[in-house]
């Protein structure tokens, strides 16, 4: 007797699912996908209890004749597929005809469709893969309204997560699509509240704005190049507009939302030497490229590709980036030049000679900093500060120094004030971040951020702490939704891992050169933190170096 079975289709159905449809968020992909390559350009999502309750889509496009229809639920069923050499030539988002299968065998499916301009149409209820009833229907375009998802593979629907993350997971999933085909307009509803609302934009630039808000492009420079068959336009970081984290990277390929870590680091490598080292770039790559020189068939999700010649896409997206870039930051370093001697204060250390050292300076081996006023320093590059005294030379990262100060003062461990704002300033936000900031405005004010509905996205600052004065708000609220959204390390509480991020984006940054008065107050207040040696990331806020230790580097005994 053979022990090898062909399994049944049911059971096959259910298997395909499990590649394909992920969470309530992968159905909205697969259909508002179809929705687009249907030619629509107004296309509506409405989701309830964050898509595991019901997800209906509905498109203005070319619609389904009834036999049409009927086959759209078959297996690897599909219009945009003809021949093996077709695969080598895709130019739409849908084509492997497994997702109306997948998504019906694990679900409740109504399908409401009929062809553009007719006056009849078809109505087909499915449950679990099978037809239950098909009839007449007057409609234009198509409807797929989705309801119990995995309501017939308990072991799958136990792995959803709570209603807000999976809402979270279909805004990022609409959002990339929209910003990815900007001739169509989005709706997104959340039980049936506005959660989304783009019309049709005139371009990409246009659509950034209509979701992220006008001071958010504000820190983007636009970017575009051709060569050998490619196209690219690009949005990214000016310089002094990074992040604290990688949320809003975007790379769409022939308007396809993908994941591409040669792309990525390309982009990368573009900032080489601009970029601080623990702060991320915004970008949003649009490349164009000739079909038959990728392969977007090698996940079943489709969400990564591969490129025939990958060196080629990756030499092109740096080339025609870093010379933007470079100019963008000689831009900035004119309007924030500084003082060739504010990075060489007078003081001590310029008359600092042998014999001092010899008169009693290395006294102590203590890696204890004590920093007076007297103690000579000098600034490393823009960075770090090099401070002599105690019995050898300890080197400072200012900016990990000021984070450790910081962070103890926004948690309450030294004393810390806030200011109400004279004009409250209203920062637009994405939905996702928007939401996140609303549900935890508690943990915020607790570290002095006064926050406010405004409605329609948008919220209103009306104090903040003193150390954040002046600073980008919408980049601060961006990184404490990004911050929540991330999850939290299992060390820290929520308040800590806020408090840090806070930290991180307020404290002081390359090419701002602190005088006498205030490295010896950093230093001061760096002593006086419950761990002075730590930024609040683990990293190190300053290194001692002994007078012996020095002699060893220098090979003396």
């Amino acid at each position: 007797m053979s022990i090898i079975k062909v399994l049944p289709v049911d059971v096959r159905n259910k298997i395909s699912a499990g590649e394909v449809v992920e969470r309530p968020a992968s159905v909205v992909k697969e259909l508002v996908e179809n929705s687009i390559d249907a030619g629509s350009t107004d296309i509506r999502v409405e989701i309830l209890n964050g898509g595991k309750r019901m997800i209906k889509v509905s498109d203005n496009g070319m619609g389904m004749g009834r036999e049409d229809a009927l086959l759209c639920f078959e297996r690897h069923a599909t219009s945009k597929l003809s021949t093996a050499d077709d695969l080598f030539d895709i130019t739409t988002l849908g084509f492997r005809g497994e997702a109306l299968p997948s998504i019906a065998s694990v679900s409740k499916v109504n399908l409401t469709t009929g062809l553009k301009g007719s006056h009849s149409g078809v109505s087909i209820d499915m449950t679990g893969g099978e037809v239950l009833e098909v009839k007449d229907a007057p409609v234009s375009g198509t409807a797929v309204e989705v309801r119990d998802l995995f309501f017939n593979t308990p072991a799958r629907k136990k792995f959803l997560k709570t209603n807000n993350t999976e809402l979270f997971h279909i805004l990022d999933t609409v959002t990339k699509e929209a910003l990815s085909h900007t001739d169509i307009g989005f709706t997104l509803l959340s039980d049936t509240k506005e959660a989304l609302l783009v019309p049709a934009a005139s371009g990409y630039r246009e659509r950034i704005m209509q979701v992220y808000g006008e001071s958010f492009l504000k820190g983007l420079m636009e970017g575009t190049a051709s060569s050998s068959g490619m196209g690219l336009t690009a949005f990214t970081s000016v310089t002094g507009s990074f992040r604290n984290s990688r949320d809003h990277q975007f790379i769409f390929i022939n308007s396809r939302p993908v994941k591409d870590q040669s792309i990525s680091h390309a982009v990368y490598k573009a900032y080489e030497g601009i970029l601080p080292s623990d702060r991320h770039p915004v970008f949003f790559i649009y490349l164009s490229i000739d079909p038959a020189r990728v392969d977007f068939n090698v996940h079943p999700t489709k969400r990564e590709v591969r490129f025939e010649d990958r060196e080629s896409v990756y030499r092109f997206i740096i080339k025609a980036l870093k010379g933007r870039v470079k100019g963008d930051r000689d831009e900035y370093a004119k309007a924030f030049s500084v003082p060739a001697e504010a990075c060489h204060p007078a003081g001590p250390f310029a008359s600092y000679t042998p014999s001092e050292a010899q008169g009693g300076t290395f006294v102590s081996e203590n890696p204890g900093l004590s920093y007076t006023p007297s103690l000579p320093y000098i600034y490393l590059g823009d960075t770090f500060i090099a401070v002599s005294g105690k019995g050898g030379l300890t080197l400072v990262d200012h900016h990990a120094a000021h984070e450790r100060v910081l962070y103890e003062r926004l948690l309450g461990r030294v004393n810390i004030t806030s200011h109400q704002m004279l004009f409250p300033e209203q920062v637009r936000l994405s939905h996702k971040e928007y939401l996140v900031i609303l549900g935890n405005r508690d943990v915020i004010a607790e570290l002095g951020i006064e926050v406010e509905d405004f409605g329609h996205d948008t919220v209103i600052v009306r104090s903040a702490p003193d150390e954040l004065q002046g600073a980008d708000l919408r980049g601060i609220l961006t990184d404490v939704a990004s911050s929540v959204s991330d999850g939290l390390p299992p060390e820290k509480s929520l308040k800590e891992a806020l408090a840090a991020r806070l930290a991180c984006h307020s404290s002081v940054r390359g090419r701002e050169i602190l005088n006498r008065d205030e490295v010896a107050r950093l230093l001061s207040d760096l002593e006086k933190t419950e761990m002075p040696d730590q930024c609040p990331h683990g990293r190190p806020t300053r290194i001692f170096m002994s007078s012996d230790d020095l002699k060893k580097l220098f090979k003396r005994k």
